[in-house]
């Protein structure tokens, strides 16, 4: 006579008549129009609480910003399987982008009369190139998305770590171009020396280097006058409505053919690329997709932070940004939302506050010295308690939980005599 028992560690057989409810359960329109209805919604009204010149209200503008960049990055490392140490190189290329064209940078075109497109008040007097910032978000879009892809064209051929080499150097080669810059003058190019000469003048250069480029135009929407620095209400409803943008973006590509091609990639490219899945193709997207909100958002920044210097692009800038991925959990767009949130109030409201307590017990040093620390220690913290991020894709939940209820649909059993 045989009896069918559990095997040890098993899972308890569910309940006849009930079953566990998971995210996946949930009706599609919840998570893509619910959430961001209620999300977008609630964040919009969020400015009214603050002074419009309060510091919590400008640190929320940098958390929309940079969770633009973070659901960028997420396309490239979650969606893709790619390693991205460089990212850093696509924030600043966004932001010179609209330092050379809404600036006094190239202050010799135009007789020193400058152009000006679509830009009213005290710009509209000065010399350089003024774009209207409508004007200069797809030209730091289409420069961001022709740099993903020069990056994506080295990297075809490798994997894991070699990806993380390149793509380390392709940033730090930016940041340094970017310091350097101010020695390179357009003039001594070859080939179209000449032309861009008689255009920008003898001695302009392609960057300020340290010195930087400032003052950078405010944000001016049509029949809306200029943004200003005292007032960040303006500020945090562009972002939102970025953010906006990119959240749709992100949850079209994820449930299209490209994204699930992504996904195929980044689980087993031998087999995607067996099943007929264009490697070389799918993954230059992917660079240039995500490259491109690095690009929106490093724009909007350079406006918002009114300078456009080449101490912001540091190889800890694409540490901080690949955290949030990291934190909210890899491939997740809500995750990836929390991560970036929760990372930028750490930096800018936790951390300043916490420089006031080694002096209470007795000690002399400046917390920000150990901010490297602080980010390695959640880090760690969190792939020790919770591996997956905050609120991680279920394909990834799944793969590190050992939930056997979710993993499988039936309670294991062997028999025994």
């Amino acid at each position: 006579m045989s009896a069918e028992t559990p095997t040890a560690g098993a899972a308890p057989a569910p309940e006849p008549g009930r079953k566990k409810r998971s995210r996946a359960d949930l009706p599609w329109w919840v998570e893509k129009v619910a959430v961001p209805v209620v999300f977008l919604g609630a964040a919009a009204l969020m400015p009214f609480l603050f002074d419009p010149g309060s510091n919590v209200l400008a640190t929320c503008v940098l958390a929309l910003a940079y969770t633009v960049m973070a659901l960028g990055l997420n396309i490239i490392v979650g969606f893709a399987g790619l390693l991205d140490l460089g990212y850093v190189a696509f924030f600043a290329i966004g932001a010179y982008t609209i330092g050379w064209f809404g600036s006094g940078f190239f202050s010799q075109v135009g007789n020193e009369e400058g152009w000006h497109i679509g830009v009213s008040g005290f710009a509209a007097e000065l010399p350089g190139i003024h774009l209207n910032f409508l004007l200069v978000l797809p030209a730091a879009i289409v420069f961001t998305t022709i740099a993903g892809i020069l990056i994506g064209l080295p990297t075809l051929r490798l994997r894991g770590d070699y990806i993380a080499i390149v793509t380390l150097a392709f940033g730090e080669i930016v940041g340094k171009a970017a310091v350097n810059g101010d020695t390179l003058v357009f003039a001594d190019t070859p080939v179209i020396g000449g032309a861009l000469e008689n255009v920008f003048g003898p001695d302009q250069t392609v960057t300020a280097g340290r010195q930087g480029i400032t003052p950078v135009d405010k944000i001016q929407l049509p029949g809306l006058d200029p943004f200003i620095s005292l007032n960040q209400r303006p500020w945090f409803w562009v972002a939102l409505a970025l953010v906006a943008i990119t959240l749709f973006v992100n949850f079209r590509l994820r449930d299209s053919r490209l994204g699930r091609a992504w996904v195929a990639l980044r689980e087993d490219e031998v087999a995607a690329v067996a099943m007929g899945v264009p490697a070389v193709k799918t993954k230059l997207l992917a660079y240039g997709t995500g490259a491109a909100f690095g690009g929106m958002s490093g724009a909007f920044l350079g406006s918002f932070n009114n300078t456009v210097n080449a101490d912001q692009f540091q190889f800890f800038f694409s540490i901080f940004i690949l955290g949030a991925v990291i934190l909210g959990g890899l491939g997740s767009i809500w995750g990836t939302v929390l991560g970036a949130i929760a990372l930028t109030f750490i930096n800018f409201e936790l951390l300043p506050r916490l420089n006031t307590v080694p002096s209470k017990i007795g000690l002399d040093f400046d917390v920000s010295e150990i901010n490297f620390g602080i980010y390695g220690f959640l880090l760690v913290t969190m792939m020790l308690l919770r591996p997956q991020g905050l609120l991680p894709e279920r394909r990834r939940k799944l793969e590190l939980t050992e939930d056997a209820e979710l993993m499988h649909d039936e309670t294991l059993y062997t028999a025994r005599a």
